[in-house]
């Protein structure tokens, strides 16, 4: 079918259909006949589209409308049809009407998508590019993906989920290709996909890591923007969904006509096996259609109007503060349904085990103003299935008052970037002292106790997909983003970060040892923290992006982990094993509670004291002192049994944990007292203490310049 003006005569013949159900929304399979439904309440005509594997088109009208939805059920249709909707009505954009039977509309409710998109063609504008009142006639379906029409018949025989509580729970942050696709041990047509993801290699390794949650990078199906396009790069990273209920096609081995559907579902079933959750980050608060001058893939021509959100009083004009061009109306019900039941089914349907939700405020917004009470926050909490899975909000979006970390009512987890914040200030000896580190060192009492919120409210990263990796952290004061195509505009110039005196890489012997050492402190310090820690993938091996902070178009060596041992910093990654090893077997390293500063037992220690190096408690003026960055943090054990991560009893030990950011070695003290005789050293980034040293209580011992030590009493 050619790009040239659209029309009627060419889509096929018209085919009765039987008048169907209005629910479920969507393709429901029946070995008689499958049921389409859509929600498109302003259109006037519909139409559902089959087509062979020649392109060629079938149309059939649906002519039963109930409740806003476009329902029909067409006989003969079999497991794997392509198809699509296309849409008539008012066009109108001044009043948010954008109705184009010229466009091939995607199915909101698709279990699967097929084929891509060309986001450059003129045919994917619902208007014409010359003048944005006229509509644009040309056909789109040579320039779309389908839809496919899928069965739900996976067993999932005796899955179950591997149910961490939320302060047992390690979160380790990776993109579906990215993580595989240079993976030796990967066989080679798996590498980049949910089964090379699910194999052995890749599970082993995050087991023995240490990892009890896997959260992966977008895998709504998304499609590229057209001005990333147009520069000969991709969305990479996949923050630009168009199907909620699709796995995106190209990351599946197997093929995209349902295949991708089985093959996401054998990967968590694999991944529950190996006692690893499967959380996903999503992205409901805005699509792949852009502004109102983008493209016409879906929701734009189906309910432009209900779907995305209009600045007060102008129904031309989009309300954007997610800074993509659109944000979805999360408090229309048609919007606010699709959401919802997207959730389910991935939570039902798919066995995942919890969301990530990206710019959350945006989405938690009734009108335009942020409110605990929004209808999205209030239908999730109430929801019988989805307030029981582990919930993570991105609490911010791309407006002045969107920054809402503190704010997410429970159960909701966030991303807490003040912890990220004062760490990265703390070991570059930046933050102006120890005050801010301690708080968040210990769970971030100051944002979450006065709302009864636990410390695992706070989700700890020192790094994520955005911004700069681990390795580049301490390897450049600066973005080199040039690759992009932006002339390095994009990306925060906030970076926190230290070269520790060159540049990018280097073959200075000295000045790679301590960017080796910081970056264990840094990543220790993420996983002794009260809270729970996210690690982003190929950080503890030295993963770098060439000092690139916004690689989400970059789909190349990099983004993509490399697995070679040549340049990997695999002292690193023995720090992070040994860190979140003591995580594990100790609960005093996981706190459920907040700490309060007054002893467990009777007669006993402080839960947890703050140390100066002269071996004393941290008094007032000592939390003043800009010049201080060098603190320890005494942790008081329960020496009675307790409950380990599978129920298993352990006794638990006290722990001095010693951090020294400052540029010189140190003398400290180690505090005398009745409870901890001696202390063991269990982990340690100072040259000078090596693991298995002990130190007696009340005796005086050197910690290395930018260093950390972890005794464990004894």
């Amino acid at each position: 079918m050619s790009h040239h003006a659209w029309r009627w005569q060419r889509l096929g013949e018209t085919t009765p259909v039987w008048p169907g159900e209005h629910s479920p929304l969507g393709a429901t399979w029946g070995p008689d006949a499958t049921n389409f439904a859509v929600f498109s309440p302003e259109a006037t005509v519909m139409w559902v589209c089959l087509f062979d594997e020649d392109g060629h088109e079938t149309r059939h009208q649906l002519t039963e409308h109930t409740l806003g939805v476009w329902h029909g059920a067409v006989p003969g249709v079999p497991v794997g049809q392509l198809y699509g909707f296309r849409a008539d009505g008012p066009w109108e954009p001044a009043r948010g009407l954008r109705f184009n039977p010229g466009k091939l509309l995607l199915d909101p409710y698709a279990k699967a998508i097929a084929g891509s998109a060309d986001p450059t063609s003129p045919a994917v504008l619902g208007h014409d590019p010359a003048d944005p009142a006229h509509r644009n006639e040309l056909d789109s379906a040579p320039v779309v993906p389908r839809c496919v029409v899928t069965r739900d018949d996976f067993d999932w025989g005796d899955d179950r989920r591997p149910g961490w509580r939320w302060h047992e729970t390690v979160v380790y942050e990776l993109h579906v290709k990215g993580f595989t696709h240079l993976h030796d041990r990967v066989p080679e047509e798996l590498r980049g996909t949910y089964a090379g993801l699910a194999s052995p290699p890749v599970i082993d390794y995050l087991r023995d890591l240490g990892v009890t949650a896997v959260e992966l990078l977008p895998v709504h199906h998304f499609l590229s923007e057209p001005e990333v396009t147009a520069r000969g790069l991709c969305n990479y990273w996949g923050y630009n969904s168009i199907g909620f209920f699709a796995p995106h096609g190209p990351y599946s081995a197997s093929g995209d006509r349902g295949q991708q559907v089985t093959e996401f579902k054998q990967m968590v079933r694999q991944f529950h096996e190996a006692g690893i959750e499967v959380l996903l980050d999503v992205v409901y608060n805005h699509t792949a259609e852009g502004g109102p001058t983008g493209p016409t893939y879906s929701f734009r021509g189906l309910d432009d109007v209900g779907f995305y959100k209009r600045s007060s009083g102008a129904r031309d004009a989009y309300w954007d503060v997610t800074g993509c061009g659109n944000t979805v109306s999360s408090s229309n019900l048609g919007a606010l349904r699709l959401i919802l039941d997207s959730l389910r089914y991935w939570v039902t349907e798919m066995h995942v085990d919890g969301f990530r939700f990206d710019l959350a405020s945006a989405l938690a917004r009734d009108d335009f103003e942020f409110t605990q009470r929004s209808s999205f926050l209030s239908a999730v909490s109430q929801d019988p299935v989805l307030r029981h899975v582990k919930l993570i909000a991105e609490p911010w979006d791309a407006s002045m008052d969107g920054y809402r970390v503190g704010s997410f009512p429970p159960p909701w987890v966030e991303w807490n970037d003040r912890y990220r914040d004062a760490v990265r200030d703390f070991w570059r000896a930046g933050s102006g002292g120890s005050r801010e580190m301690a708080s968040r060192l210990a769970g971030s009492s100051d944002m979450y106790a006065d709302d009864a919120r636990s410390p695992y409210a706070s989700l700890n990263f020192v790094t994520a997909h955005d911004g700069f990796t681990l390795r580049d952290l301490v390897s450049y004061n600066h973005k080199h983003n040039e690759a992009n195509g932006e002339d390095n505009r994009d990306g925060t110039d906030n970076n926190r970060s230290w070269n520790h005196g060159v540049e990018g890489e280097t073959d200075d012997e000295a000045v790679v040892a301590v960017r080796r050492r910081q970056a264990a402190n840094l990543m220790a310090t993420l996983c002794l923290s009260s809270g729970v820690p996210m690690i982003t993938a190929g950080d503890e091996r030295g993963r770098t992006q060439r000092g690139n902070n916004n690689a989400y178009c970059q789909d190349n060596e990099v983004s993509w982990v490399d697995w070679r041992p040549d340049d990997a910093w695999l002292d690193l990654h023995a720090v992070t094993k040994q860190a979140l090893r003591l995580r594990r077997e100790h609960p005093t390293l996981r706190q459920r509670h907040h700490f309060v500063g007054s002893p467990t037992i009777p007669g006993g220690p402080k839960d947890l004291a703050w140390i100066h190096p002269e071996g004393r408690e941290m008094t007032e003026s000592d939390w003043y002192d800009e010049s201080l960055h060098l603190i320890g943090m005494f942790l008081s054990g329960n020496p009675l049994r307790s409950p380990g991560p599978r129920g298993e009893q352990l006794s638990d030990a006290s722990f001095l944990l010693w951090l020294n950011a400052q540029d010189g070695d140190c003398e400290v003290q180690l505090p005398a007292n009745d409870w901890v005789a001696e202390g063991e050293v269990v982990l340690s980034t100072d040259p000078g203490h090596c693991v298995g040293d002990r130190v007696a209580a009340g005796s005086r011992f050197l910690l290395r310049a930018q260093s950390l030590v972890l005794l464990r009493g004894a």
